[in-house]
């Protein structure tokens, strides 16, 4: 059996996948504008074993990370990352991205947290879309942990652009004023858009005249890269990206993201910001070697690609409902719509998924890895009946 074979056999039904949205029965943290949902019309969109669109948080594990869990499960290993399992993670960060310097974390809060604490300090500003997971969905830790005032700014398709730029960024050198230091971005955004190339370079140059940092809020950065057609390097580091957040846990991994800083200035003192934040993980090895497997033997690539492509299928699919409006481009791997409130509950009530804009009945319908062909007709037309 291939080594595909083998991974299109291990998603058969009988493999466990558990939703945590659904179990925790709230918004999704990657939704900026879900309301919260009962916890029992949760629960009965969403059974054990199945697949849903709600999130790709939602989906399990690639069986091929599993495993390679299970292979450093033997013995013992000195903890906290002095181990093999992590160096070898470590280099395969490097030949992604080049030389830089990388610190692995738990989750995409504390990525982006640590990634904002290591290129401010508490008098300066962040930039960041109104709609950005840093400003909307991580319960200001970003502002508590940084001390830094968060300046939303009006977005384009969920994209930050040089011209709210301009008429926000002011003050420099008035104490008065919070003083302009970063520029953040998400890629993908948060409703599924993709900065092209050309995007990120003017957002570069313009925090480059400025003395800003550009961080990239990579949770989605595989989806985006894939969409692209570029490298890891050629999405973030080629195009003047200054600090990442790389994302694995929505793209097939357990649980593993890691902060990769290209500006060696800004690496200085991680280490100590990273125990600080609690997210020095003791046996790291557990952590290290799902991102070594994603970022080997292009994985990354693969996952992303197939979730992109599903996504692509599902636009296509309910654009043929009627009464069905998609409402931004679909770029990556989530589609965003307008259907009709009444379809709402009922179409929730077979298959769970997150409501973005209650007042504009825009729901956000997501794809992964894991994502199926049949999973994707089989909800469209769900759709139609409801």
């Amino acid at each position: 059996m291939t080594p595909l074979a083998r991974e299109r056999a291990d998603f058969e039904p009988s493999a466990r996948r558990e939703g945590r949205g659904v179990l925790e029965a709230r918004s999704d943290p990657s939704n900026a504008a879900g309301g919260r949902k009962p916890r029992a019309q949760a629960q009965r969109g969403h059974r054990l074993g199945s697949r849903t669109f709600a999130s790709d948080n939602n989906a399990g594990a690639h069986p091929a990370v599993l495993r390679a869990i299970e292979r450093a499960n033997r013995g013992h290993v000195v903890g906290y990352g002095d181990d093999p399992y992590t160096a070898r993670a470590l280099a395969a960060f490097r030949r992604q991205f080049g030389d830089a310097e990388v610190f692995i974390v738990f989750n995409g809060t504390a990525a982006n947290c640590l990634s904002l604490q290591a290129s401010t300090r508490p008098y300066h500003a962040v930039y960041c879309a109104e709609g950005s997971h840093v400003y909307t969905d991580e319960c200001g830790a970003p502002e508590r942990l940084t001390g830094c005032k968060l300046v939303p700014l009006p977005h384009a398709g969920g994209k930050v652009t040089v011209e709210a730029l301009e008429r926000a960024v002011h003050g420099e050198g008035d104490p008065h004023h919070s003083q302009p230091r970063v520029v953040s971005i998400t890629q993908a955004t948060e409703v599924g858009t993709v900065y092209t190339p050309e995007e990120v370079r003017a957002l570069s140059r313009f925090a480059r005249e400025r003395g800003m940092w550009l961080h990239m809020d990579g949770a989605r950065i595989a989806n985006a890269a894939a969409a692209l057609g570029l490298t890891l390097r050629q999405a973030t580091r080629d195009l003047g990206v200054d600090v990442l957040s790389f994302g694995g846990t929505k793209n097939g991994l357990l649980g593993a993201e890691a902060v990769v800083v290209f500006r060696k200035e800004l690496a200085r003192d991680f280490a100590f910001l990273r125990k600080q934040g609690m997210q020095l993980a003791s046996k790291m090895r557990f952590l290290a070697v799902q991102l070594e497997t994603l970022l080997t033997g292009d994985l990354w690539r693969r996952n992303a690609l197939h979730a992109n492509r599903m996504a692509r299928l599902l636009e296509r699919l309910v654009r043929a409902v009627p009464g069905v409006e998609i409402v931004y481009p679909v770029e990556a791997n989530g589609v965003f719509a307008r259907i009709p409130k009444r379809s709402i509950r009922r179409l929730q009530e077979r298959s769970f998924f997150y409501v973005w804009d209650p007042g504009l009945g825009i729901v956000r319908w997501m794809c992964s890895f894991d994502t199926r062909e049949s999973d994707v007709r089989g909800f469209a037309a769900l759709l139609r009946k409801a």
